[in-house]
């Protein structure tokens, strides 16, 4: 089965989002939340960070989705350590992202790609139609 990581500088909004998935998700899909940094603002913690993925590492892969391109680099950190399984940081946006990628890893067979894939779908969608 192929997990979630969410990474966000607010630990509320990390846990917000592992929220909103994890009821698409079910119990099906681990979803796992790395916000704020080590003393509680607004920031990203390699340890917060490390924990997470280690909390749900598969063999079928991670999917980590993040809330800016600063969250990356302390994400890219970690990598270059974690041998708990494929992993793939997404481009796709937070909230919409995390929904549709925990949507797509609960179909049996769903591969890392095909939820990395989801995930991006995130960008097509229209919310408000003029």
């Amino acid at each position: 089965m192929v997990n979630l990581l969410i990474v966000s500088h607010s630990a509320q909004l990390a846990a917000g989002v592992q929220e909103f998935a994890s009821q698409v998700a079910g119990d099906e899909v681990k979803i796992a939340a790395a916000g704020g940094s080590a003393d509680g603002s607004l920031g990203t913690s390699i340890e917060r960070i490390q924990e997470g993925l280690q909390a749900v590492a598969s063999p079928d892969g991670v999917l980590i989705l993040v809330d800016l391109g600063s969250a990356v680099i302390s994400v890219e950190t970690v990598l270059e350590i974690f041998s708990g399984g494929p992993t793939l940081i997404s481009d796709a946006p937070l909230v919409e992202g995390a929904y549709l990628a925990a949507l797509e890893a609960t179909a049996e067979g769903a591969t890392l790609d095909q939820v990395a894939a989801a995930a991006l779908q995130a960008r097509e969608l229209i919310k408000v139609h003029t």
